[in-house]
């Protein structure tokens, strides 16, 4: 088996991330990822586990074999999928958590009435989605536009933008961002 750094810088160059990008995603200094990635220091586990979640994987796949890495199937039932936001408030639903060399980030996301993304965000990737219930407004750069069900966006997530709905009930989402990151 390769050794830990390698294999580990080898994924981090698959996904297309710069040292310092993984390191921002991660919340572990770029110092430790060099180190990490060099065999000159071991991680925790939980270091691991944070490097390798904002990778897209987890620490059963990264030392599994390959080719039992892979999914048996190609199917995610409502109840495997990953939360990654505050379910309270806004959530978004993750499809494919597990799957390996995964490049997209699908998202089924649900937003409470009032309920808003943290300010203005961007971060270097595209995203598109469709209201799939409720209203949104959408903002990107100095464009705000109120999409409905069956309305869609697509813009370059570099663009700061927020998300805030504004329907008296639950609104909801099923987006994509690429590269994925989470």
């Amino acid at each position: 088996m390769a050794a830990l750094g390698s294999k580990l810088r080898e994924l981090r160059l698959r996904r297309g991330l710069g040292m310092r990008e993984l390191a921002l995603r991660s919340g572990i200094s770029h110092s430790a990822i060099s180190l990490i990635e060099r065999d000159r220091m071991s991680p925790s586990v939980d270091t691991l586990g944070a490097i390798l979640a904002s990778l897209g994987s987890t620490l059963s796949t990264f030392f599994g074999d390959l080719d039992s890495a892979l999914p048996r199937q190609p199917f995610y039932p409502a109840e495997t999928l990953t939360e990654i936001g505050r379910a309270d408030r806004v959530s978004y639903r993750l499809v494919g958590m597990d799957h390996p060399n995964r490049r997209m980030l699908l998202l089924s996301e649900r937003y409470a009435p009032g309920a808003a993304t943290d300010g203005l965000i961007a971060h270097n990737a595209e995203e598109a989605g469709i209201v799939t219930q409720g209203a949104v407004e959408v903002t990107v750069g100095s464009e705000t536009r109120i999409l409905r069900a069956g309305d869609g966006y697509y813009f370059d997530s570099r663009e700061p933008h927020r998300f805030r709905n504004v329907s008296d009930g639950v609104s909801t989402i099923i987006s994509a961002v690429t590269p994925p990151t989470y």
